[in-house]
């Protein structure tokens, strides 16, 4: 039955950076929190269960006995096992390192729309999102969009290594969310990075995730980390 990986139903959110790699390693796995008989109350009872190493929330991965919590922890855990990252420690290093630095642009794009507390709608909290937005979009998406142009300089247009890694696909998922989220801004932006745009056009082709992104499996942009509001963009 593979790997148990636990995330909200309904959103590609964080989880989905994880999906993408065990998908693409071609690793088994169960997405048991859309198993019917599970859904939203299966998670969190899954998840405040009695373990050794609790995760504080999803997405997490059931693997060998041990509970992998932290998207870019289980992302090194798949890489190092699967080959989804470079053999050598300094290379698994650098991959994890970009991974990290994905999590931080995450965490910044989700802020945009909730930039006072995750507990209140955004509806309550839109003068403040209009100003996050700005510094977003003026500020935040040039500098870490720049800095990924800057460290693909790998003669075949990955990472890292000769051959995707994990961080290749979470590159891809990020550009993906910006796209969906903030189109005219980076209609503007997107001549500026033309090696970002390259690996999110040379991600969306690799053979081994075609079979999943044509799947009902790949959940539709919406609710989640990325989110289009029209008032919230701008070129």
């Amino acid at each position: 039955m593979g790997y148990e990986f636990w995330y909200w139903n309904g959103i590609p959110g964080r989880g989905e950076f994880v999906r993408l790699a065990l998908e693409a390693g071609g690793i088994p796995y169960r997405d048991c929190a859309r198993e019917e008989a599970a859904g939203p109350s299966g998670l969190v009872a899954d998840m405040i269960a009695d373990r050794t190493h609790p995760p504080f929330a999803p997405p997490y991965l059931v693997a060998d006995g041990m509970t992998i919590a932290q998207t870019a922890n289980i992302l090194l855990f798949l890489g190092e096992r699967h080959g989804l990252a470079p053999a050598d420690l300094s290379g698994r290093l650098w991959v994890n390192q970009i991974q990290l630095t994905i999590a931080d642009m995450v965490a910044e794009a989700h802020d945009v729309h909730h930039p006072i507390a995750s507990e209140l709608y955004y509806e309550e909290q839109k003068t403040e999102a209009r100003r996050r937005a700005e510094h977003f979009r003026g500020h935040r998406m040039p500098k870490f969009l720049g800095y990924f142009e800057r460290v693909l300089t790998n003669d075949d247009g990955w990472v890292g290594a000769p051959r995707w890694t994990y961080a290749d696909l979470s590159l891809y998922h990020l550009v993906d969310g910006l796209l969906y989220a903030f189109p005219k801004r980076m209609s503007t932006l997107a001549h500026h990075y033309p090696r970002v745009m390259a690996l999110h056009e040379r991600v969306s082709k690799l053979p081994e995730l075609q079979a999943y992104l044509s799947s009902g499996r790949r959940l539709p942009w919406g609710d989640g980390v990325f989110r289009h509001y029209q008032e919230l963009d701008a070129k």
